[in-house]
């Protein structure tokens, strides 16, 4: 099973190798078509869990059966439900319907205007210098964090692989004899379901509520989300408590459904939490000295190949005032399914010499391209200019993929694991490129030749 995992993450990550430093915009209102699932994927507690990821097996996180529908207790909650029911206004009816759409294609949308809304660079002061986002005082000026591209990648990818392996395991329990309980409208006739679609593959799913998915879902999202983006803690939790809000308003949870599932969320983001504090993005930074010396270590690499260093040019930034590198040490941070080892060996080799007749004539030939700008190319250029301020190119990938999902009809677990195997692909994708780019400091278009583009090289 891990070869096929390995196999599928592959082919996605081929297709996601070439992110560049551009961004787009999100419409926080884009409209999804309401999730009736071709397959509810019953056997998704089987499939394979991350090689090596912070899940090491499928009921790692124990989770209680549940009280019986005679129960006291149970007949309780069905109680409160038909009670709820009954003043159930518009803007819940309106929050029904939204997270009916799915859960995850929801969260993914949610957390794409997150990136849009962190995406600005900081500013300098008025000294020239800059300043950059503290954690430790996320509300700061700058506010933390700048979610440029490869922040967002390894965000979307967190946020991604836990949906993916928390709702696996929901899937496990769900299908658990000891743990099949129904949904509160199948347990009593006088529990309206308000969805507005069904079929019989969700009726499938609905005949086991326990744990709420909607809940482990908005455990586990939330949880993440908060870490990546803790200044919009309040806009996050209370997206989150809508989520299970409308679950239950909508029949198909009950208060114990949804507090076993939010439990098991919240649990499952916990691993993914201890894996993040310790993959070495806190040193992605650096200070001066550090990124001196990884200029230094450059030229070191094109000397050790015979270069001329004394003839190159290298990356620098042609922002006024000059701006620090970006993250020059994410290349360091670890991957999801590619090694140190694997980062090594997969590296390109050097660039052709910014001194070299064949540097010269990919100038050229970048220049050539901006002479005879036309309409269809310059479409294309807004269509992937990505910049600050938009959801970076890795958001873009999953606002195209989104659309697919959707139209699929995916369950739950079966879009977690899509967007998982998409955004591990971009984030081990971004790791080995950040590396690449500080192993060489090779300069762009732009700093070679100013007429080569109207952008600024930010980025080697």
């Amino acid at each position: 099973m891990k070869s096929n995992f390995n196999k599928i993450f592959w082919s996605v990550m081929i297709v996601t190798m070439m992110i560049s430093h551009s961004c787009k915009e999100i419409n926080g209102n884009e409209g999804l078509m309401p999730l009736v699932p071709t397959d509810v994927d019953v056997n998704a507690g089987t499939w394979a869990l991350i090689p090596g990821g912070p899940m090491t097996a499928i009921n790692q996180i124990p989770l209680a059966a549940p009280a019986s529908i005679t129960s006291d207790a149970y007949k309780a909650e069905l109680a409160t439900i038909k009670s709820l029911q009954a003043t159930v206004n518009q803007a819940q009816t309106d929050a029904i319907e939204y997270w009916n759409d799915g859960g995850v294609l929801r969260w993914n949308q949610i957390m794409r205007g997150l990136v849009a809304k962190y995406s600005l660079p900081p500013a300098p002061r008025d000294d020239g210098s800059y300043i950059f986002p503290d954690a430790e005082n996320p509300f700061g000026d700058p506010a933390f964090p700048f979610a440029s591209p490869p922040y967002a990648a390894r965000a979307y990818s967190y946020v991604a692989a836990a949906q993916m392996e928390a709702l696996k395991a929901t899937w496990h329990y769900k299908f658990l004899p000891t743990h099949t309980r129904p949904a509160p409208f199948k347990n009593d006739p006088s529990i309206n379901l308000r969805l507005p679609y069904e079929s019989t593959e969700s009726n499938e799913l609905h005949a086991h509520a326990y744990p709420s998915e909607d809940a482990v879902l908005s455990g586990v999202t939330a949880e993440l989300l908060k870490l990546l983006f803790p200044a919009a803690l309040e806009e996050i939790s209370i997206k989150a408590a809508e989520q299970r809000n409308a679950a239950l308003w909508s029949g198909k949870a009950s208060v114990s459904d949804i507090s076993a599932g939010l439990a098991f969320g919240k649990l499952a983001a916990g691993l993914f939490s201890a894996r993040a504090a310790n993959d070495n993005m806190r040193f992605a930074i650096g200070t001066k000295v550090q990124w001196d010396a990884l200029d230094d270590s450059a030229r070191l690499h094109l000397a050790k190949l015979g270069r001329d260093v004394s003839k190159e040019i290298f990356w620098e930034s042609l922002d006024a005032p000059s701006r620090p590198p970006m993250l020059p040490f994410f290349g360091n941070v670890k991957g999801w399914m590619m090694t140190p080892a694997d980062f090594v060996s997969e590296r390109p080799g050097p660039p052709p010499s910014t001194s070299s007749e064949q540097m010269k004539a990919e100038l050229a030939e970048v220049k050539s391209h901006m002479d005879k700008v036309d309409r269809e190319k310059l479409r294309i250029v807004h269509h992937w200019a990505d910049g600050g301020g938009t959801y970076t190119p890795p958001g873009h990938w999953n606002d195209i993929a989104a659309e697919y999902i959707n139209k699929a009809n995916y369950s739950e677990v079966r879009a977690a694991r899509a967007f998982a195997l998409l955004n591990m692909a971009m984030h081990d994708a971004a790791v080995g490129c950040w590396g690449v780019k500080y192993f060489y400091f090779n300069p762009r278009p732009a700093q070679l030749d100013p007429r080569a583009t109207s952008r600024r090289a930010v980025l080697p």
